[in-house]
């Protein structure tokens, strides 16, 4: 069990203004990867951005995710990678996209994969551990954007490539997405939000008519 002076600390860890956190949250969203420029996180700061998205629900703290750092230097190769990934996996491949592939990896200063690493021998169903790996995706972008950054969580044919999860060295994961971050090169605009109104509801017993 906890001690007082530990549960004070955690609590004073949470205390301050909560509109300031929340409005860091509300305003969250998505720029694209050729928008994203220097400025991106240090090594020191990505560190902490990763390890704050790994503060998600778990159950089991199984760790059903794993990180992949893809540096500067790397991407070109990595470009080639995807490439052959693409080019082998895909039986009519799209004109096009091959290169296409090679170029999406250079973009913005800062690049993750993060994969979906569910254990099957577990208790825990994997569907659970699924949507462990999709939490950690969300507070990745959300610890990008409190320290500072912008991202973007993308998929595409890449991440459908059976045979890339292996070649980076993961052969019993599934990519989850490449996130890239940086600055952004111009203020990001709000889009259209789902109305509240129309996606939550109150779950209300239902009135039994008198026999």
């Amino acid at each position: 069990m906890e001690s007082l002076p530990q549960i004070e600390q955690a609590l004073g860890m949470m205390s301050g203004p909560p509109s300031y956190s929340l409005n860091v949250l509300m305003q969250r969203r998505s720029v694209k990867a050729k928008n994203l420029i220097e400025p991106g996180p240090s090594d020191m700061m990505l560190q902490d951005i990763l390890r704050a998205s790994m503060r998600v629900p778990d159950h089991g703290m199984l760790a059903p995710w794993r990180y992949v750092i893809v540096e500067r230097q790397q991407r070109p190769a990595f470009g080639k990678l995807l490439r052959r990934c693409y080019e082998s996996d895909v039986t009519e491949p799209k004109r096009g996209q091959a290169d296409a592939l090679e170029q999406f990896v250079l973009e913005a200063p800062c690049l993750i994969v993060l994969l979906s690493r569910p254990d099957a021998k577990s208790p825990i169903p994997v569907w659970e551990q699924q949507l462990s790996a999709g939490a950690a995706c969300m507070m990745l972008l959300s610890a990008a954007h409190a320290s500072g950054f912008a991202g973007v969580w993308l998929t595409g044919p890449a991440a459908y490539c059976a045979s890339l999860p292996e070649q980076i060295g993961h052969p019993d994961a599934r990519v989850a997405g490449f996130f890239f971050l940086g600055t952004p090169s111009t203020p990001p605009e709000e889009r259209p939000r789902p109305d509240p109104s129309q996606i939550i509801s109150y779950w209300r017993p239902e009135i039994q008519s008198p026999d």
